[in-house]
Order: C-alpha cells, then sequence, then structure tokens
C-alpha cells in the first residue's frame, strides 16, 4: 500500500512534522483561546487542526467541527453549527440527541430520524424561513451553555470561515462578535483557505470580528522536516531514495503538503523494490503528473488574459519570491506598467490561482507553476 497520502484529512500515519504548530493550537485550545488559522488550499490546516482536537482529553473536553463550505447564509449556518453540536454532545444515541437539541435549540424545532443506514439524525425546522436575529442568538450562545450543562469546556471550530462574506448580510458576522466576547469557558479556531477575504475580517477595523482572535498562518513544511519522513517511507518499501533527490523534490513542490505527498506517491509507485531515486525518475514523475493534469491545465491557460498568463509566468519563472510591480518585473514579462501587473494580480488571487506571501506572490497550484515553467522551456 502507497504510504504517501494527499486530498482528505491526513490521518497520524501520513501525517509529516507540524509539531511546533500542533502544540500551539492544542495550547491555545486548553486556554479557551481564539484564533483565525489560515493557508493556502490543500496546506493540510484541516488536518493539523483535527488533529489538535484528538489530543484533547474526552473528559475534560466537548470538540465540535463545523464544516461552512455548503453553506449559503445565516440559515444554513445556524443549521451546521446546531448539528455539529447535537451530535458532539449526544453522540448517536436518538433519545439524547432530541432532549440535548430541545435543551440547545428550542426554538429551532428539533426533530430526530433515522439515516439510511438507520443511524439516527438530528435536523431544525428553520429550511425555507427566514432567521430572526433571537434564533441565530441562541445557536451562537449554545457553546456557552453546553460548557456549563457539563462541565467542560467546548472547543469550536468553524472550517471555511470566509464563506460568511457571501452570506445575505453581515449579521451572522456581528452576532458571533456579540456572542463569544461573553463566552467563558468555549475556544474558537476559525479556519479559512481564502487568505486574503480571512485577514479582511479579522484585520480590518471596519470588520465586525476586528481583532476579536489572534492570527495564526500556515506555512509550507521545511525540507528538513520533509527528509526523514519521505526516506523512512521508501526504505520501508526496499527503495532508497537519497537526500539530495529529496532536496530536488522539495524545491519543486515548494515543501507545500499536498503536492510534496503526492509527488512522492507517483514517484514511489513508479520505482521498483531494490531501486534507487535519481533526478532521471524525478522528472519522470513529475511529467506524468503533469501529463495528467495537462488538458485541464490547458483549458485554465486559454481562459486567460494575455496580461494574467504574462504575469503568472513571471511569478514561475521567478527562483526568488519577485517584486511583480517593479519595472524590471513589468517590463522583463511584458506589462505595460504597474497598473496593468495590479490588475492582473487582483484578478488572478479572486479566482484563488495566486496568493500573497508578503509582498510577493505564490502560484497556489505547485504544478501548474512546474507546467508553465516547461512550457516556457524552449
Amino acid at each position: 500500500m502507497n504510504p504517501f497520502s494527499y486530498g482528505g484529512i491526513v490521518g497520524d500515519a501520513a501525517f509529516c512534522n507540524r509539531t511546533k504548530e500542533l502544540a500551539d493550537l492544542t495550547e491555545m485550545m486548553k486556554s479557551k483561546g481564539r484564533s483565525f488559522v489560515y493557508a493556502e488550499r490543500r496546506m493540510g490546516k484541516t488536518s493539523l487542526v483535527v488533529r489538535a482536537l484528538g489530543k484533547l482529553p474526552k473528559k475534560q473536553f466537548v470538540t465540535v467541527y463545523v464544516d461552512l463550505w455548503p453553506t449559503d447564509g445565516s440559515a444554513a449556518f445556524s443549521q451546521a453549527t446546531a448539528k455539529a453540536l447535537s451530535v458532539a454532545a449526544a453522540g448517536s444515541r436518538s433519545k439524547r440527541l432530541l432532549e440535548l437539541g430541545k435543551s440547545l435549540f428550542g426554538r429551532l424545532r428539533p426533530s430526530v430520524s433515522l439515516d439510511d443506514a438507520g443511524r439516527p439524525r438530528i435536523d431544525f425546522g428553520i429550511d425555507g424561513r427566514a432567521l430572526s436575529k433571537t434564533d441565530l442568538a441562541e445557536v451562537l450562545d449554545a457553546p456557552q451553555k453546553l460548557a456549563e450543562k457539563t462541565g467542560k469546556t467546548v472547543v469550536m471550530v468553524f472550517d471555511e470561515f470566509q464563506q460568511i462574506l457571501g452570506y445575505e448580510d453581515d449579521s451572522t458576522e456581528k452576532q458571533i462578535r456579540s456572542s463569544i466576547q461573553h463566552h467563558q469557558n468555549v475556544a474558537y479556531v476559525f479556519l479559512g483557505s481564502r487568505k486574503h477575504l480571512l485577514q479582511s475580517m479579522f484585520l480590518h477595523e471596519a470588520r465586525p470580528l476586528y481583532r476579536s482572535a489572534m492570527h495564526y498562518p500556515i506555512g509550507p513544511i521545511a525540507t528538513k522536516h520533509w527528509q526523514p519522513f519521505i526516506a523512512k517511507r521508501f526504505q520501508g518499501a526496499d527503495k532508497q531514495i537519497t537526500r539530495q533527490s529529496i532536496a530536488s523534490l522539495c524545491k519543486r513542490t515548494e515543501g507545500h503538503p499536498f503536492y510534496t505527498q503526492h509527488l512522492c506517491h507517483v514517484l514511489w509507485s513508479m520505482t521498483e523494490a531494490g531501486d534507487e531515486v535519481d533526478e532521471a525518475d524525478l522528472d519522470m514523475a513529475v511529467a506524468e503528473l503533469l501529463r495528467r493534469e495537462s488538458h485541464a491545465y490547458t483549458n485554465l491557460w486559454e481562459a486567460m488574459t494575455k496580461n494574467e498568463q504574462r504575469f503568472l509566468r513571471g511569478l514561475a519563472e521567478s527562483e526568488e519570491a519577485p517584486k511583480p510591480f517593479s519595472a524590471e518585473f513589468t517590463g522583463r514579462y511584458g506589462l505595460r506598467s504597474a497598473s496593468t501587473a495590479q490588475r492582473a494580480a487582483a484578478s488572478l488571487e479572486a479566482r484563488d490561482l495566486i496568493d500573497r506571501e508578503e509582498s510577493s506572490f505564490v502560484i497556489v497550484d505547485r504544478f501548474f507553476r512546474l507546467w508553465i515553467q516547461r512550457l516556457f522551456a524552449t
């Protein structure tokens, strides 16, 4: 079985390092703090936070994970939050689930039924009707109410938190601020993958959640941490890979967990037992990945404006983080002015194709970056 895992939440066996981040987040949860954790897509933030939740003793903590990705308004937010809270606290016992639902969310008319697999599920009577401010307040006050009822610390995790920016208005944001500032026995973790949106929510003075939580960015994993992780998994199948080859692999993926694990997955599959990976093998693995993605990347590229293509080419070909609005960069890549480059960057960032990194940008999809490099390698 291939030891490298990518996509979805990564389990313990496939989890690389993050020792400091894990300790920091676990301590924050134990101290009932508030943090917004942000990173590029596929950087492993959800796996990291779920792992931190798993380290908390169940006798002292109730852990609640709420995925906001499918939500489109305050009603859906309330439904998702109420369900997650009820299940986390009551488990799968029908009677207990209904009792807890009624005690925490009486206004939302909870009911329990069986799903297709015969397991109890809780629902709330808020579909298709407007949600009042009082209804929303009841949902957001439930974590503190649960903490008081159980005598435990409640840890609330809201994943893809930037989704609430697309709701019908900012009432959810405002009510979150109003409610959580009074909670004494609840820790809050707000996760997001669109950094510029999440940062605007917590770092701009005009936003309701301005400075309501500490910010905690998650970055790539350093090569020194990938070295033993990758080597051990190749050696376990009698396959050899040198430190130099691992360094070369990590340079191509920039240490991004998803792309590093994905490339390792393909490379491991292509390597026979008893063989040693060399640079040619690594090139073949990259070529295979790009072949699989070629159609999607071609369509993506052809849908861009010329200036967007030029901007991306400049990022892809730069060894170090470039100054993308400088005269040198704009002149070299045919962007007529800094304002032209800024417009291209804004459009690409809005579509999650690039992300800010200090005073520069990175191409979010590391394989797309390699594809662009090869497109212009003549």
